[in-house]
């Protein structure tokens, strides 16, 4: 039998799968704060007697991830070295009962609209007057800001509003005060996030109102960067793209998932768009905003994606020439409208075409850093790793896009500030320079 633990109750927050879940883990850390609670996030050495997982069910990979995550610290409190477990996030949302019966020895499940509960749960009391108020677990100078849960998209291969629900809109005066709070803790650089940036608004205005966000947020003292992520190609409010340009606090960068590019799989995928109405809307981009780096993910590998359908889709990557690129295999999910089709791509194929399409990505990405060489840019830097400070351009997002990277034994550079760097050399996916002088 095992023996309770000695440790006084510290609770430890492990986060898996996306920025929004980063956000969520936040805002429970920054409850748990209020109440006094003493809490850590993915402390090193698993140094908390109770821990909450906030779980991501989105794709294969990430389900077997958050499992073998519940499993570790099950196997922990088994041992004795942590009295508590809790399980939140999408994966929970979405298969609370299967868990509840495979891994019994969690103390409880919670799904992701559960905060109230799991504070119960952690005898701490949900505080509503907290309106923007959290623990960063990003670097102090930049936080993800989510303006709306949920999503209403019927895409055919995702599962976001089996686990999230419907799109739920944060009014314009809620954002505007937790970007004062932001800045007041420093932050100098937003990331907005949602499943779905471009519908927001619709349901609390009637009407699509990023852009009527995105001038109320750029009045916001101390904030210098506005970075936009994952929007949606159906109904993209063009007049985003008039902000972008006309206020420079607005990077000129936009996360867009385009998924594919053959018109059949689009129908087939419920995206709303075809492929002439994509290459539309692209040219419009780069004919509003010339100097926009647009960021995009692909799925390759969709139940009938032929070869010729996967060579248009590389075609199209080759001419579109994006600025940044992921792609993913197709994840055959439950419960989704595509899992009535058969997943009748061999998983080897998949890969080779992910493979395949990447390494044309990594040749575009290239040439576009060679084109920055010798140039100089505002940047503003994150860490410092080995011998390097790292930063990023405006064109970059943290953690999936180019870092640039100056030399730590030949110059000092304070982190979280802004300061103009040249660029002295480049590869596939990485800057590099030193101070502009």
């Amino acid at each position: 039998m095992r023996t309770k633990s000695t440790k006084k109750n510290k609770i430890n927050v492990v986060t898996l799968g996306c920025s929004k879940n980063v956000y969520d883990s936040e805002v429970l850390m920054g409850q748990l704060k209020a109440n006094d609670k003493v809490v850590v996030h993915e402390d090193d050495n698993d140094d908390g007697n109770i821990v909450v997982i906030n779980t991501c069910g989105f794709i294969g990979d990430a389900k077997e991830e958050s499992i073998n995550t519940i499993l570790h610290f099950v196997n922990k409190k088994e041992k004795g070295e942590v009295d508590k477990v809790f399980v939140t996030g999408c994966l929970s949302e979405r298969y609370k009962p299967d868990l509840e019966r495979e891994i019994k020895n969690v103390d409880q499940y919670f799904g992701t609209h559960d905060l109230p509960n799991l504070l119960k749960a952690l005898e701490a009391d949900y505080k509503h007057e907290l309106v923007g108020e959290r623990l960063l677990t990003t670097p102090k100078h930049y936080a993800y800001m989510k303006i709306a849960e949920g999503c209403d998209r019927p895409c055919s291969f995702c599962a976001i509003p089996l686990m999230r629900g419907g799109n739920i809109s944060t009014p314009i005066e809620n954002l505007i005060i937790e970007a004062e709070k932001l800045a007041k803790k420093g932050v100098k650089e937003i990331i907005l996030i949602a499943q779905d940036l471009t519908y927001y608004g619709l349901d609390i205005y009637k009407k699509r109102a990023l852009a009527k966000l995105l001038k109320e947020l750029v009045k916001v003292e101390g904030i210098e960067w506005i970075r936009l992520h994952y929007a949606f190609p159906t109904g993209f409010p063009l007049d985003v793209l008039e902000v972008m340009k006309n206020e420079p606090k607005v990077c000129n960068y936009l996360d867009i998932p385009l998924q594919h590019i053959n018109t059949e799989l689009l129908k087939s995928m419920k995206r709303g768009t075809t492929s002439k109405k994509t290459r539309k809307l692209l040219d419009e981009f780069r004919k509003q905003v010339p100097n926009m780096a647009v960021r995009t993910t692909l799925i390759v590998g969709y139940p009938g994606e032929t070869e010729e359908q996967y060579e248009e889709l590389k075609q199209f990557v080759i001419d579109s020439r994006f600025e940044r690129m992921g792609c993913f295999a197709y994840s055959h999910e439950e419960n989704t409208s595509a899992f009535e089709l058969e997943d009748d791509i061999p998983e080897e194929v998949k890969q080779k075409r992910v493979a395949d399409l990447m390494e044309v990505q990594a040749q575009i990405s290239f040439e576009l850093n060679q084109e920055k060489v010798d140039k100089i840019f505002k940047c503003i830097f994150d860490r410092k790793e080995g011998d390097f400070f790292i930063g990023r351009t405006e064109f970059d997002s943290p953690d999936v896009d180019n870092d640039v990277m100056v030399d730590a034994t030949k110059h000092y550079i304070q982190l979280g500030q802004f300061i103009n760097i040249k660029i002295t050399e480049a590869s596939d996916f990485d800057l590099f320079g030193e101070p502009a002088k």
